[in-house]
């Protein structure tokens, strides 16, 4: 027993420091030298001072906002805490459920009250959480659809705000992964220089 009980022990404590230690010091440590700005959090600046990521959604509420994906996020309590990324998760709520198709109307009749001009239908993200409740990103039908209430809110030519969602639409990843997109932090932080 005693012949197999030392190789055993010595075998994990190998691997541990291996894998526990030695290797994730590595990769970070390429990444860090690699891609550093990613590897900090890929973090936005203003004026000097961090206001976000630009991988992690925040909660737009103004109308002279473009709003982003609705987060199903929650704090320690439960209580709901849009995109908080201590508690990255969807809802979990089946298509079907009563919940979930009254929570979809809400978003939608709060769209339409405050923006009763736009007509068409409502882009699905603007009113369905990400599986992450964290996506930083819209479609560029759900900026467009925005377009018209954010240019009136804040008093500009609404030809020049669906201008500047135009510019910040990003194409797949490589030309082929995922959809296009508008990150909608980099397109509110435009928004404020656009006269």
């Amino acid at each position: 027993m005693n012949l197999q009980l030392r190789p055993a022990i010595v075998s994990f404590l190998a691997l541990s420091v291996i894998t526990g230690l030695a290797y994730p010091f590595l990769i970070t440590g390429l990444a860090k030298v690699l891609f550093p700005r990613q590897a900090g959090g890929s973090l936005v600046h203003k004026d000097g001072k961090v206001i976000g990521s630009d991988w992690i959604g925040q909660s737009f509420t103004s109308p002279s906002d473009f709003w982003g994906r609705p987060s199903a996020t929650v704090d320690a309590d439960s209580k709901p805490l849009p995109y908080n990324a201590a508690n990255s998760g969807g809802s979990n709520l089946a298509t079907s459920n009563p919940d979930l198709l009254k929570a979809v109307q809400d978003r939608i009749a709060a769209l339409h009250a405050l923006d009763p001009d736009t007509k068409g239908p409502v882009p699905v993200d603007l009113v369905t959480t990400s599986a992450s409740g964290l996506d930083p990103h819209i479609s560029p039908a759900s900026a467009a659809y925005q377009a018209h209430r954010v240019a009136k809110a804040r008093g500009l030519d609404e030809a020049k705000v669906r201008d500047l969602v135009a510019a910040h639409i990003e194409a797949p990843q490589l030309g082929l992964f995922g959809e296009a997109r508008v990150n909608v932090l980099k397109l509110n932080l435009a928004l404020e220089d656009l006269r």
